[in-house]
């Protein structure tokens, strides 16, 4: 969980457009003691499976990236900066819609680029940075 001292404080400057979804155009961070960089997660359970679907693999990557962010004494609510990597635009409303479900009202900086993923089964790929 985020520590009491944390603030993050959404920026909406007002000669740059505004933010259309459900993040922030940028985030400020005070009063955090270490930062936490999680490499981009990938739709593999522990066991090794990846699902054929999209959304399941959403929900794995989601999964794989709080179980990171508990490792370090974190929560989602404690990210900063989300980068999604989606091999397919088609996927852009999906991915939304499970980050909204994850995240609730938490809105951190976002991006999201659509690409080639590593592995030709994966159809995205989550790296997020979480301050603590």
């Amino acid at each position: 969980m985020m520590a009491q001292n944390i603030i993050l404080t959404p920026i909406q400057p007002a000669d740059a457009p505004p933010a259309m979804g459900g993040y922030a155009q940028a985030l400020a961070v005070a009063g955090a003691s270490r930062l936490v960089f999680v490499s981009g997660q990938i739709p593999q359970s522990p066991d090794g499976h990846v699902p054929d679907d999209f959304e399941a693999q959403c929900r794995i990557v989601w999964h794989n990236i709080q179980a990171c962010l508990t490792g370090a004494g974190l929560g989602v609510s404690s990210l900063v900066k989300v980068t999604t990597f989606l091999s397919k635009r088609e996927y852009a409303d999906a991915n939304s819609a499970i980050r909204r479900e994850i995240l609730g009202a938490h809105r951190p900086a976002l991006t999201v680029i659509i690409s080639e993923i590593f592995d030709k089964r994966w159809l995205l790929e989550i790296e997020a940075i979480a301050a603590g």
